[in-house]
């Protein structure tokens, strides 16, 4: 892997930081206190994003993109099969997530693999967080099912993270701080449903 001074150095321009382990340490709270990212990692004078923390939480849940693809969705969810379910009733997002996961309309909660804390991250405490990183570009809550899910449970995923990304931007608005919010369009490989997606968000002002 490359530091930051290759990575200046090679001309890259925009870097990515990880929100989900930012979260779990040194936590927003330290790098507020360092004067935030840019300042934290000594790159003063080029652009930072970060994310929401929700990819992490889907690997929690469904292990890599590969690990999901390969198992078909079944990898970590397995031990919540129950043999009485039903195959033809269409699920809530929240029952596809590993026992670690709970997915609710508040948010996503999780156990952090540090200490094994709960911790609720919410479409507004992910904009907490990322205005302390102090990052240029930043991103709303969203909810990242897996490839291999039912139409009716990814229709509900899609308004799901709508309802979250307009949480997460009315947040932002309140406290702009020179920050952009990029918005993440839904609706996995579902022509019809990106199309919504994407004139649902486009509507709003991100």
């Amino acid at each position: 892997g490359l530091d930051f001074r290759e990575a200046d150095a090679s001309g890259q321009q925009l870097v990515f930081c990880n929100s989900y382990h930012l979260l779990l340490h040194p936590g927003p709270e330290v790098i507020a206190g360092a004067g935030g990212l840019h300042n934290f990692i000594g790159r003063r004078d080029r652009p930072l994003i970060t994310d929401s923390g929700g990819f992490q939480v889907f690997s929690l849940a469904y292990g890599s993109v590969q690990e999901e693809l390969e198992s078909k969705g079944e990898l970590k969810r397995a031990s919540r099969k129950r043999p009485d379910r039903d195959p033809n009733r269409t699920r809530d997002p929240s029952e596809n997530c590993a026992p670690n996961v709970k997915v609710t309309e508040e948010g996503v909660e999780f156990r952090s693999y540090r200490d094994g804390r709960k911790i609720l991250l919410t479409p507004e405490s992910t904009v907490h967080a990322q205005k302390a990183y102090g990052a240029d570009i930043i991103i709303p809550l969203d909810e990242l099912p897996p490839y291999h899910i039912d139409r009716g449970v990814l229709a509900a995923s899609v308004d799901r993270s709508h309802r979250w990304e307009a949480r997460s931007l009315r947040e932002h608005l309140r406290d702009v701080r020179e920050q952009a919010m990029y918005c993440v369009v839904h609706g996995g490989i579902d022509r019809e449903l990106r199309t919504r997606s994407v004139e649902y968000l486009t509507g709003l002002p991100f």
